[in-house]
């Protein structure tokens, strides 16, 4: 059985919806600490200039150093700022008369951020034709002083993996020989060579299968 096991991003580049195709369970890691610089819970979409500017889903404040995704909420305005911010973007500025229910299941945000992240990819994958089984790590209890390998290699067990399949930014973090040693198989997709573009704003101007073949003409041979 091959997991992949990817912290939840807010309508991520093409790239990483390769991990919901290779695989036959996705692992949302949702237990280990928020990266306020990344892109757990902000994306890149065009402005009227064409230009990459953030759109950022409003959070309330946790503690600086050990807020877990987990543990993200959004304020109770929440729906109200992301409206907002919608209309700095062209491919949104009109979301709620062009597609209703896309705009209805992005502004129900609820409170629970990983929740949001988890059903908006889910969706995501649903359109592309590459929805899979999902579980939260959180849901695990996986022990929290594993790191890094060692907590993968939890969740791969927690979930009877034999197969783990990772971006190819894990070439520098993870050894095969390792997870050989712990019974489990690691593949890396090869580099991704395709839009950038942020996956909410291609499935609003883009036809689904075709960013679909893109996601899987990228996804293979995979390299041990």
């Amino acid at each position: 059985m091959k997991i992949a096991v990817m912290q939840p991003y807010f309508y991520p580049y093409a790239g990483y919806f390769r991990l919901f195709s290779e695989c036959d369970q996705f692992v949302f890691l949702d237990c280990v600490q928020f990266p306020r610089r990344g892109w757990v819970h902000r994306n890149q979409l065009s402005n009227d200039a064409g230009e990459k500017t953030w759109l950022t889903l409003p959070l309330l404040k946790g503690e600086r150093d050990t807020t877990r995704i987990m543990d993200l909420r959004f304020p109770p305005d929440a729906r109200d700022i992301l409206v907002r911010q919608f209309s700095r973007f062209p491919a949104t500025r009109f979301l709620e008369r062009d597609d209703p229910e896309l705009f209805a299941h992005i502004c129900d945000v609820g409170e629970d951020v990983t929740e949001y992240l988890i059903r908006t990819l889910k969706r995501a994958t649903e359109q592309l034709g590459i929805d899979r089984p999902s579980i939260r790590s959180s849901s695990l209890a996986i022990p929290p002083h594993l790191k890094a390998k060692d907590r993968i290699l939890a969740i791969a067990k927690a979930v009877g993996a034999t197969e783990y399949v990772n971006l190819p930014g894990g070439v520098d973090l993870y050894d095969p020989a390792e997870f050989a040693g712990e019974g489990l198989r690691l593949r890396f997709l090869p580099p991704y060579n395709g839009s950038y573009v942020s996956m909410l704003e291609r499935l609003i101007r883009e036809d689904s299968d075709r960013v679909r073949e893109e996601i899987e003409a990228n996804c293979g041979p995979l390299a041990p």
